[in-house]
């Protein structure tokens, strides 16, 4: 195997190669209040039960609601949404009500008294469970109370965010599950 020349990078820059995971939209909502916001930093933290650690900034009117909720929707959308993932996340929840903005369809929840965004391919329902580190870090862990999913298609096309307005759509497919121990599956 060829190793890649390399040259010094900017460390500030590092998100384009260590971004976690595709662009999810949080939505939240708290005494009448509802909101989305587009989020990039996020991280599977445990399978079972099923934690998610997500980064919401302080500044961000979703933060105040979570933070007096305790509940969110993480709602995956698909690259056709990339206009209203932009929008959504360029726009104030505390100046606008986004759905209304966006045209996206607040569905109701299933177990938490969040919105679900009907358009997006996934909406994972969310209790907040750790708030040791959003104080110091803006870092919230949430335990995945529900999940729906579109069954089609399998492995959607879904955004990264690289950083500089530019975002990658999640690619080919490789599957090597024949190398891998049943326990890792």
């Amino acid at each position: 195997m060829d190793r890649p020349s390399k040259v010094d990078f900017p460390v500030e820059k590092v998100r384009r190669y260590l971004e976690p995971g595709p662009v999810v939209l949080v939505s939240s909502a708290c005494d009448g209040e509802r909101d989305i916001m587009t989020l990039g930093w996020h991280t599977v933290m445990a399978f079972s039960p099923s934690t998610v650690g997500c980064v919401i900034a302080a500044g961000n009117h979703s933060f105040d609601l979570v933070r007096r909720s305790g509940e969110c929707v993480i709602n995956l959308p698909t690259a056709d949404l990339i206009d209203e993932v932009i929008g959504v996340g360029n726009t104030s929840g505390e100046l606008i009500d986004k759905f209304e903005r966006f045209h996206l369809t607040a569905e109701p929840g299933g177990s938490v008294a969040v919105p679900r965004v009907a358009e997006c391919h996934a909406n994972f329902e969310c209790r907040l469970v750790d708030d040791r580190l959003v104080e110091d870090r803006n870092f919230f862990v949430f335990e995945v109370v529900l999940a729906r999913v579109a069954p089609e298609p399998v492995y959607p096309e879904t955004l990264h965010y690289t950083g500089d307005g530019v975002f990658m759509v999640s690619g080919q497919t490789i599957d090597r599950r024949d190398q891998f121990l049943p326990q890792m599956l």
